[in-house]
Protein backbone atom coordinates (compact mmCIF):
# COMPACT_ATOMS: atom_id res chain seq x y z
CA UNK A 1 0.00 0.00 0.00
CA UNK A 2 1.12 3.63 -0.79
CA UNK A 3 0.91 5.58 2.66
CA UNK A 4 0.61 9.82 2.89
CA UNK A 5 1.80 11.52 5.84
CA UNK A 6 0.80 15.13 5.28
CA UNK A 7 2.10 18.45 6.85
CA UNK A 8 -0.23 18.99 9.51
CA UNK A 9 -2.05 22.94 8.35
CA UNK A 10 -4.29 23.28 11.10
CA UNK A 11 -3.28 26.51 13.26
CA UNK A 12 -0.19 25.84 15.64
CA UNK A 13 -0.58 22.05 15.02
CA UNK A 14 3.29 20.71 15.61
CA UNK A 15 2.48 17.01 15.77
CA UNK A 16 2.65 14.32 12.76
CA UNK A 17 0.44 11.38 11.56
CA UNK A 18 3.87 8.78 11.79
CA UNK A 19 7.63 8.57 13.33
CA UNK A 20 10.57 7.63 11.49
CA UNK A 21 10.02 4.38 13.58
CA UNK A 22 7.05 3.45 12.23
CA UNK A 23 7.66 4.59 8.48
CA UNK A 24 10.80 1.73 9.21
CA UNK A 25 8.21 -0.65 9.95
CA UNK A 26 5.76 -0.14 7.17
CA UNK A 27 8.92 -0.09 4.36
CA UNK A 28 10.54 -3.02 5.71
CA UNK A 29 6.77 -5.14 4.92
CA UNK A 30 7.07 -3.63 1.48
CA UNK A 31 4.81 -0.44 1.65
CA UNK A 32 5.63 2.85 0.32
CA UNK A 33 5.47 5.47 2.74
CA UNK A 34 5.37 9.45 1.46
CA UNK A 35 6.07 11.93 3.61
CA UNK A 36 5.64 15.83 3.02
CA UNK A 37 8.64 17.60 3.53
CA UNK A 38 8.90 19.40 6.40
CA UNK A 39 6.02 17.16 8.56
CA UNK A 40 8.15 15.78 11.11
CA UNK A 41 9.95 18.55 11.91
CA UNK A 42 7.66 20.06 14.62
CA UNK A 43 7.79 17.20 16.89
CA UNK A 44 11.71 16.96 15.87
CA UNK A 45 11.65 14.36 13.26
CA UNK A 46 13.65 15.75 10.63
CA UNK A 47 13.42 14.95 6.58
CA UNK A 48 16.91 13.07 6.56
CA UNK A 49 15.83 10.54 9.26
CA UNK A 50 12.18 10.04 7.40
CA UNK A 51 14.87 9.24 4.04
CA UNK A 52 17.13 7.16 6.45
CA UNK A 53 14.09 4.77 7.05
CA UNK A 54 12.83 4.59 3.82
CA UNK A 55 10.35 7.42 3.07
CA UNK A 56 9.67 9.52 -0.15
CA UNK A 57 9.68 13.03 0.35
CA UNK A 58 7.34 14.66 -1.66
CA UNK A 59 7.01 18.66 -1.31
CA UNK A 60 3.58 19.87 -1.26
CA UNK A 61 0.74 18.22 0.31
CA UNK A 62 -0.98 17.94 -3.35
CA UNK A 63 1.24 15.81 -4.23
CA UNK A 64 1.29 13.41 -0.80
CA UNK A 65 -2.89 13.05 -1.44
CA UNK A 66 -2.53 12.20 -5.41
CA UNK A 67 -0.36 9.66 -4.71
CA UNK A 68 -1.61 7.50 -1.79
CA UNK A 69 -3.99 4.57 -0.72
CA UNK A 70 -4.10 5.80 2.48
CA UNK A 71 -3.70 9.12 4.10
CA UNK A 72 -2.46 8.98 8.11
CA UNK A 73 -3.09 12.29 9.86
CA UNK A 74 -3.43 13.70 13.64
CA UNK A 75 -6.26 16.48 13.43
CA UNK A 76 -9.34 16.38 10.82
CA UNK A 77 -8.66 17.56 7.26
CA UNK A 78 -9.21 21.58 7.16
CA UNK A 79 -11.27 22.94 3.96
CA UNK A 80 -7.94 23.58 2.38
CA UNK A 81 -7.80 19.72 2.62
CA UNK A 82 -11.74 18.75 0.94
CA UNK A 83 -10.74 18.78 -2.74
CA UNK A 84 -7.78 16.71 -2.16
CA UNK A 85 -8.83 13.52 -0.64
CA UNK A 86 -10.08 11.09 -3.34
CA UNK A 87 -12.56 8.33 -4.00
CA UNK A 88 -11.80 5.43 -1.77
CA UNK A 89 -8.75 6.98 -0.58
CA UNK A 90 -8.53 6.23 2.99
CA UNK A 91 -7.91 8.71 5.85
CA UNK A 92 -7.14 7.84 9.07
CA UNK A 93 -7.30 10.95 11.43
CA UNK A 94 -9.01 12.13 14.56
CA UNK A 95 -12.56 13.64 12.76
CA UNK A 96 -14.89 14.25 15.86
CA UNK A 97 -17.11 14.91 12.67
CA UNK A 98 -20.18 15.35 15.57
CA UNK A 99 -18.57 18.90 15.87
CA UNK A 100 -18.56 20.27 12.39
CA UNK A 101 -21.48 19.39 9.89
CA UNK A 102 -19.33 21.26 7.05
CA UNK A 103 -16.67 18.46 7.90
CA UNK A 104 -19.21 15.74 7.88
CA UNK A 105 -20.42 17.05 4.18
CA UNK A 106 -17.27 17.36 2.79
CA UNK A 107 -16.19 13.88 3.70
CA UNK A 108 -19.41 12.10 2.60
CA UNK A 109 -19.08 14.28 -0.42
CA UNK A 110 -15.83 12.98 -0.84
CA UNK A 111 -16.31 9.45 -1.05
CA UNK A 112 -13.44 8.13 1.23
CA UNK A 113 -13.10 5.67 3.69
CA UNK A 114 -13.06 7.57 7.04
CA UNK A 115 -11.83 5.88 9.98
CA UNK A 116 -11.58 7.75 13.24
CA UNK A 117 -9.14 7.56 15.91
CA UNK A 118 -11.71 8.64 18.37
CA UNK A 119 -14.43 5.88 17.89
CA UNK A 120 -12.04 2.95 17.68
CA UNK A 121 -13.25 0.92 20.64
CA UNK A 122 -11.69 -2.08 22.78
CA UNK A 123 -14.21 -4.97 23.99
CA UNK A 124 -13.66 -3.35 27.40
CA UNK A 125 -15.51 0.05 26.05
CA UNK A 126 -12.45 1.74 26.16
CA UNK A 127 -10.80 4.09 23.36
CA UNK A 128 -7.26 2.79 22.72
CA UNK A 129 -6.36 5.64 20.13
CA UNK A 130 -8.14 8.84 22.10
CA UNK A 131 -6.57 7.73 25.66
CA UNK A 132 -2.67 9.36 25.27
CA UNK A 133 -4.29 12.50 23.91
CA UNK A 134 -6.73 12.92 26.97
CA UNK A 135 -4.14 11.87 28.65
CA UNK A 136 -2.00 14.89 27.01
CA UNK A 137 -4.47 16.84 27.22
CA UNK A 138 -6.00 16.75 31.18
CA UNK A 139 -2.47 17.01 32.11
CA UNK A 140 -2.08 20.16 30.24
CA UNK A 141 -4.91 21.57 30.80
CA UNK A 142 -3.82 22.32 34.95
CA UNK A 143 -0.45 23.35 33.70
CA UNK A 144 -2.69 25.79 31.39
CA UNK A 145 -5.50 26.77 33.62
CA UNK A 146 -2.48 27.76 36.46
CA UNK A 147 -0.93 30.14 33.81
CA UNK A 148 -3.97 31.57 33.18
CA UNK A 149 -5.44 32.02 36.73
CA UNK A 150 -2.35 34.51 36.93
CA UNK A 151 -3.86 38.64 37.72
CA UNK A 152 -1.93 40.08 34.32
CA UNK A 153 -3.83 37.30 32.23
CA UNK A 154 -6.96 38.47 33.72
CA UNK A 155 -7.26 35.43 36.06
CA UNK A 156 -8.22 35.77 40.14
CA UNK A 157 -4.42 36.13 40.72
CA UNK A 158 -4.45 32.45 42.40
CA UNK A 159 -1.37 30.15 43.28
CA UNK A 160 -2.81 26.60 42.33
CA UNK A 161 -0.65 25.38 45.63
CA UNK A 162 -0.63 27.99 47.96
CA UNK A 163 1.79 28.61 49.94
CA UNK A 164 2.17 28.18 53.81
CA UNK A 165 -0.18 30.01 55.46
CA UNK A 166 -2.04 30.88 52.71
CA UNK A 167 -4.91 28.07 50.87
CA UNK A 168 -4.67 26.35 47.95
CA UNK A 169 -6.45 27.11 45.20
CA UNK A 170 -9.94 25.00 44.24
CA UNK A 171 -10.25 22.91 41.26
CA UNK A 172 -13.42 21.36 40.19
CA UNK A 173 -13.21 18.75 37.46
CA UNK A 174 -16.35 17.56 35.32
CA UNK A 175 -16.41 14.13 34.41
CA UNK A 176 -13.63 11.35 36.02
CA UNK A 177 -12.64 9.67 32.73
CA UNK A 178 -8.77 9.78 31.09
CA UNK A 179 -9.20 13.41 31.25
CA UNK A 180 -10.53 14.14 34.38
CA UNK A 181 -8.59 11.47 36.51
CA UNK A 182 -5.33 12.91 34.76
CA UNK A 183 -6.09 16.85 35.27
CA UNK A 184 -7.39 15.63 39.34
CA UNK A 185 -3.49 14.34 39.44
CA UNK A 186 -1.70 17.28 38.05
CA UNK A 187 -3.85 19.24 40.38
CA UNK A 188 -3.17 17.35 43.21
CA UNK A 189 0.32 17.30 42.46
CA UNK A 190 0.15 21.23 42.70
CA UNK A 191 -1.57 21.15 45.91
CA UNK A 192 -4.59 21.88 45.06
CA UNK A 193 -8.09 21.39 46.73
CA UNK A 194 -9.68 19.09 43.94
CA UNK A 195 -13.52 17.97 43.21
CA UNK A 196 -14.04 15.51 40.97
CA UNK A 197 -17.73 15.17 39.64
CA UNK A 198 -19.16 12.36 37.39
CA UNK A 199 -22.85 10.59 37.27
CA UNK A 200 -20.85 6.71 37.01
CA UNK A 201 -20.20 5.94 40.53
CA UNK A 202 -17.67 2.99 39.44
CA UNK A 203 -15.83 5.69 38.09
CA UNK A 204 -15.94 7.98 41.49
CA UNK A 205 -14.83 4.81 43.42
CA UNK A 206 -11.97 4.48 41.55
CA UNK A 207 -11.04 7.72 41.74
CA UNK A 208 -11.52 8.42 45.65
CA UNK A 209 -9.49 4.79 46.05
CA UNK A 210 -6.43 6.19 43.79
CA UNK A 211 -6.23 9.87 44.58
CA UNK A 212 -5.13 10.89 47.84
CA UNK A 213 -6.85 12.89 50.80
CA UNK A 214 -7.40 16.54 49.31
CA UNK A 215 -9.08 15.28 45.49
CA UNK A 216 -12.80 14.84 46.80
CA UNK A 217 -15.39 13.21 44.79
CA UNK A 218 -19.16 13.82 44.43
CA UNK A 219 -22.24 13.04 42.18
CA UNK A 220 -22.54 15.35 39.41
CA UNK A 221 -26.03 17.22 39.18
CA UNK A 222 -26.88 20.43 38.54
CA UNK A 223 -27.60 21.52 42.05
CA UNK A 224 -23.88 20.60 42.32
CA UNK A 225 -22.44 21.69 39.67
CA UNK A 226 -24.04 25.35 40.33
CA UNK A 227 -22.91 25.16 44.28
CA UNK A 228 -19.33 24.41 43.20
CA UNK A 229 -18.65 26.66 40.59
CA UNK A 230 -19.14 29.47 43.15
CA UNK A 231 -16.29 28.55 45.12
CA UNK A 232 -13.88 26.84 42.40
CA UNK A 233 -10.89 28.86 41.00
CA UNK A 234 -10.26 26.50 37.59
CA UNK A 235 -12.78 24.62 36.24
CA UNK A 236 -12.10 21.34 34.11
CA UNK A 237 -14.32 20.10 31.74
CA UNK A 238 -13.61 16.76 30.59
CA UNK A 239 -16.94 14.90 29.26
CA UNK A 240 -17.18 13.15 26.93
CA UNK A 241 -20.05 10.83 24.75
CA UNK A 242 -18.32 8.77 22.00
CA UNK A 243 -18.90 10.14 18.86
CA UNK A 244 -21.38 12.17 20.23
CA UNK A 245 -21.90 16.03 21.05
CA UNK A 246 -20.79 16.68 24.67
CA UNK A 247 -23.68 17.48 27.12
CA UNK A 248 -23.65 21.53 28.08
CA UNK A 249 -23.35 20.88 31.66
CA UNK A 250 -22.36 25.10 31.71
CA UNK A 251 -25.25 27.04 30.92
CA UNK A 252 -24.60 30.75 30.18
CA UNK A 253 -26.65 31.76 32.76
CA UNK A 254 -24.07 30.22 35.44
CA UNK A 255 -21.45 32.69 34.28
CA UNK A 256 -23.42 35.03 36.88
CA UNK A 257 -22.46 32.64 39.87
CA UNK A 258 -18.55 32.55 39.40
CA UNK A 259 -15.80 34.87 41.32
CA UNK A 260 -14.51 37.14 38.19
CA UNK A 261 -11.08 35.56 37.37
CA UNK A 262 -12.13 32.32 37.27
CA UNK A 263 -10.98 29.97 34.57
CA UNK A 264 -12.68 27.49 32.56
CA UNK A 265 -10.82 24.85 30.40
CA UNK A 266 -12.90 22.74 28.38
CA UNK A 267 -11.06 20.17 27.19
CA UNK A 268 -14.26 18.14 25.52
CA UNK A 269 -14.33 20.99 22.62
CA UNK A 270 -13.39 18.99 20.20
CA UNK A 271 -16.74 17.39 20.13
CA UNK A 272 -18.58 20.95 20.89
CA UNK A 273 -17.59 21.85 24.49
CA UNK A 274 -19.44 21.26 27.53
CA UNK A 275 -19.50 24.69 28.24
CA UNK A 276 -22.01 26.57 26.78
CA UNK A 277 -20.30 29.65 25.85
CA UNK A 278 -17.86 27.36 24.63
CA UNK A 279 -15.80 28.57 21.24
CA UNK A 280 -12.92 26.84 19.72
CA UNK A 281 -9.52 28.90 20.06
CA UNK A 282 -6.05 28.59 18.92
CA UNK A 283 -2.88 28.30 20.47
CA UNK A 284 -2.00 31.14 18.90
CA UNK A 285 -5.17 33.39 20.55
CA UNK A 286 -6.00 30.61 23.20
CA UNK A 287 -8.46 32.53 25.71
CA UNK A 288 -11.60 34.96 25.74
CA UNK A 289 -13.38 36.58 28.24
CA UNK A 290 -17.05 36.56 28.65
CA UNK A 291 -18.57 37.86 32.17
CA UNK A 292 -14.61 38.20 33.58
CA UNK A 293 -15.21 34.48 33.09
CA UNK A 294 -11.66 34.07 31.62
CA UNK A 295 -12.53 30.87 28.77
CA UNK A 296 -9.54 28.52 27.45
CA UNK A 297 -10.96 26.56 24.70
CA UNK A 298 -7.88 25.34 22.44
CA UNK A 299 -9.31 22.81 19.96
CA UNK A 300 -5.43 20.75 19.87
CA UNK A 301 -3.87 21.02 23.50
CA UNK A 302 -1.65 18.02 22.75
CA UNK A 303 -0.01 20.26 19.46
CA UNK A 304 1.33 22.25 22.05
CA UNK A 305 3.50 19.58 23.33
CA UNK A 306 4.32 17.63 19.83
CA UNK A 307 6.98 15.70 20.89
CA UNK A 308 5.44 14.13 23.51
CA UNK A 309 2.15 13.99 21.86
CA UNK A 310 3.18 12.23 18.90
CA UNK A 311 5.57 9.67 20.48
CA UNK A 312 1.75 8.61 22.23
CA UNK A 313 -0.03 8.64 19.72
CA UNK A 314 1.67 6.50 17.50
CA UNK A 315 2.78 4.11 19.95
CA UNK A 316 -1.22 3.00 20.30
CA UNK A 317 -2.06 4.39 16.33
CA UNK A 318 0.71 1.98 14.76
CA UNK A 319 -0.40 -1.40 15.17
CA UNK A 320 -3.81 -0.26 13.67
CA UNK A 321 -1.95 1.63 10.51
CA UNK A 322 -0.42 -1.85 10.23
CA UNK A 323 -3.92 -3.62 10.07
CA UNK A 324 -4.82 -1.28 7.13
CA UNK A 325 -2.15 -1.32 5.09
CA UNK A 326 -1.28 -5.05 5.04
CA UNK A 327 -4.86 -6.22 4.61
CA UNK A 328 -6.68 -3.34 2.96
CA UNK A 329 -9.57 -1.76 5.15
CA UNK A 330 -12.44 -4.03 4.85
CA UNK A 331 -11.02 -7.03 5.62
CA UNK A 332 -8.93 -5.57 8.35
CA UNK A 333 -11.84 -4.01 9.87
CA UNK A 334 -13.82 -7.17 9.45
CA UNK A 335 -11.49 -9.30 11.52
CA UNK A 336 -10.79 -6.39 14.24
CA UNK A 337 -14.36 -5.14 15.49
CA UNK A 338 -12.19 -2.62 17.82
CA UNK A 339 -11.02 -1.14 13.91
CA UNK A 340 -14.74 -1.60 13.21
CA UNK A 341 -16.05 0.79 15.61
CA UNK A 342 -13.65 3.49 14.07
CA UNK A 343 -15.43 3.52 10.78
CA UNK A 344 -17.25 6.64 10.56
CA UNK A 345 -17.81 7.51 6.68
CA UNK A 346 -17.55 4.84 3.81
CA UNK A 347 -18.19 5.99 0.02
CA UNK A 348 -20.38 8.80 0.77
CA UNK A 349 -22.37 7.33 3.52
CA UNK A 350 -22.36 7.40 7.16
CA UNK A 351 -22.00 4.17 9.37
CA UNK A 352 -21.54 5.66 12.40
CA UNK A 353 -25.25 6.35 13.98
CA UNK A 354 -23.76 8.74 16.76
CA UNK A 355 -23.06 11.19 13.96
CA UNK A 356 -26.17 11.27 12.50
CA UNK A 357 -27.85 11.90 16.22
CA UNK A 358 -25.38 14.98 16.44
CA UNK A 359 -27.20 16.89 13.37
CA UNK A 360 -31.01 15.12 13.95
CA UNK A 361 -30.35 13.60 10.57
CA UNK A 362 -32.07 10.10 11.29
CA UNK A 363 -30.66 6.48 10.96
CA UNK A 364 -28.01 5.87 7.97
CA UNK A 365 -26.57 3.20 9.08
CA UNK A 366 -25.49 0.47 5.65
Amino acid sequence: MKIGIPKEIKNNENRVGMTPAGVYELVNLGHTVYVQSTAGEGSGFFDDIYQEVGAVILETIQEVYKSSDMIVKVKEPIEEEYALIQPQQIVFTYFHFASSEALTLAMLKSNAVCIAYETVEDADGTLPLLTPMSEVAGRMAIQQGAKYLEKPIKGRGILLGGVPGVSPGKVLILGAGVVGVQAAKMAAGLGAHVTIMDVNMKRLRYVNDIMPSHVVTEYSSVYNIRKHIQTHDLIIGGVLLKGGKAPKLITRDMLKLMRPGTVLVDVAVDQGGCIETTKATTHEDPTFIIDDIVHYCVANMPGAVPYTSTLALTNVTLPYVLKLANKGWAEACAEDTALQKGLNIVGGEIVYNEINDAFDWGVKQV
